[in-house]
């Protein structure tokens, strides 16, 4: 599960954006900016980002999923094929 590593409140925040996008960019962390003490934005790399936004199409996409599930199920019940039959 992803968690967050780092809170920073929205007065620090103004004073250390570009600090805090560097950051970002060199690691895949997430920061919750927090206004009294309560987290009420997020911030995060561009590319954990648009892992969310695939993650979100392949859950709303039915056939994907029921493709998944059944590859899940394969697995577990051992139904595999070696790579070299495969191709």
């Amino acid at each position: 599960m992803q968690t967050i590593e780092t809170f920073v409140p929205i007065t620090q925040a103004k004073a250390k954006l570009l600090d805090m996008v560097r950051q970002l960019h060199d690691t895949n962390d997430t920061i919750a900016i927090t206004k009294n003490g309560v987290p009420e934005a997020v911030l995060l790399s561009m590319k954990k980002f648009e892992g969310f936004l695939e993650t979100i199409d392949i859950l709303a996409d039915a056939a994907m999923m029921k493709q998944l599930k059944g590859s899940a199920k394969d697995v577990k019940t051992g139904k595999l094929i070696d790579l070299d039959e495969a191709f």
